[in-house]
């Protein structure tokens, strides 16, 4: 299947601004989407969908912060005004800045609940309900593969994801029946302007662009799980059939050797 499959669609993409948030919503208004792009940074979130328009390319932005609920609540009824329905959400909002569990505060550790998981439940409700209104939609979230077990310097951040894992297999049970795809999305590690230099290993890195066309891709075909790269997802995979703390030591090997606690953190690491 192409991106051309989403053609005449409605897309709302949560974290829009930058990263593969914005070449994902490039991607998708390229193929024929309409586009509503929405992130905290309103001037950035301006640009581009002036850009957008500028080509040819339909799209709207809506500013707002998805960590308070009415926002996001208010978001997407502007969308469904603006334009008549939602087809498709991307929950894209998040990130994993590097977190030494060894010198992190309580606060630190709950705050990755609320920027990883909370912004995703704010959009994610609202949507359904117009969602199921209608009698169909797809819901992609983009995920982890930090989210299948802990990682090192990831944990609080490992933790959210995990919980969203467990959120989408839920809401395919009670929603069975109801038109409404759930699509959960599983990168590895991938590189953007805001993890160049953080200091925290990467095994497997791809870019930004290379990780967008596998997220399209993972919208059109609506498959319930979707992970790449594949060597990484087959690493994963093993991780998970291994005994645990034979998985430990090699992630503390490969992540966690060369890193002293306090050091150095980085920014929305997939």
């Amino acid at each position: 299947m192409s991106g051309n499959d989403l053609a005449g669609t409605v897309i709302l993409v949560v974290g829009a601004s930058s990263g593969i948030g914005r070449r994902f919503s490039e991607l998708a208004a390229d193929a024929g989407a309409a586009v509503a792009i929405t992130a905290r940074r309103a001037e950035l979130l301006d640009e581009f969908a002036a850009d957008l328009n500028s080509r040819g390319r339909p799209c709207s932005a809506h500013p707002a912060d998805a960590t308070d609920a009415a926002a996001a609540r208010e978001v997407v009824e502007q969308v469904i005004d603006l334009h008549g329905g939602i087809d498709v959400v991307l929950l894209n909002a998040g990130g994993a800045p590097a977190l030494d569990l060894r010198t992190s505060s309580a606060e630190a550790i709950t705050g990755y609940m609320r920027t990883n998981y909370d912004v995703a439940v704010n959009y994610l409700v609202p949507v359904l309900a117009h969602m199921r209104a209608r009698g169909h939609g797809t819901v992609a979230h983009t995920n982890s593969l930090a989210g299948w077990y802990g990682i090192p310097l990831q944990g609080p951040y490992s933790a959210a994801k995990a919980a969203l894992r467990v959120l989408f297999d839920t809401y395919r049970i009670e929603y069975a029946g109801t038109g409404i795809r759930f699509v959960s999305i599983y990168p590895g590690f991938v590189r953007t302007d805001a993890t160049v230099g953080d200091g925290m290993s990467a095994p497997g890195e791809i870019d930004e662009d290379t990780a967008a066309e596998h997220m399209i891709r993972a919208v059109v075909r609506a498959r319930d799980s979707y992970a790449f790269p594949r060597s990484t997802a087959a690493l994963v995979h093993f991780g998970r059939i291994v005994p645990p703390r034979v998985r430990r030591a090699i992630l503390a090997k490969l992540l966690l050797d060369d890193q002293q606690p306090g050091g150095e953190t980085g920014e929305q690491r997939r």
